[in-house]
């Protein structure tokens, strides 16, 4: 199986994405065919400040689990606002 395929499955999730001349953490936003879309998180502010399309070939690695992702995902939702109200 690619990385690709699998990566279909994290579609939405945070992670901690790994390439060529970089590493960030962010929100895999859409994964295409042969490309992933990935939205990159300041980790000072936890805002996002860019998007990155990275093709698969260029990609090293890819985390969507542990305790650096859990941060990231506490963080960003403490952010959200309370639509209840």
């Amino acid at each position: 199986m690619k990385l690709i395929n699998k990566l279909k499955d994290f579609e939405g999730n945070y992670a901690f994405v790994r390439w060529v001349n970089s590493e960030e953490y962010g929100k895999i936003s859409y994964v295409g065919s042969d490309f992933i879309q990935f939205d990159i998180i300041n980790v000072a502010d936890m805002e996002y400040y860019e998007t990155a399309f990275i093709k698969e070939s260029m990609l090293l690695e890819v985390l969507v689990g542990g305790s650096d992702i859990s941060r990231i995902i506490a963080e960003v939702s403490s952010k959200l606002t309370d639509i209840s109200r």
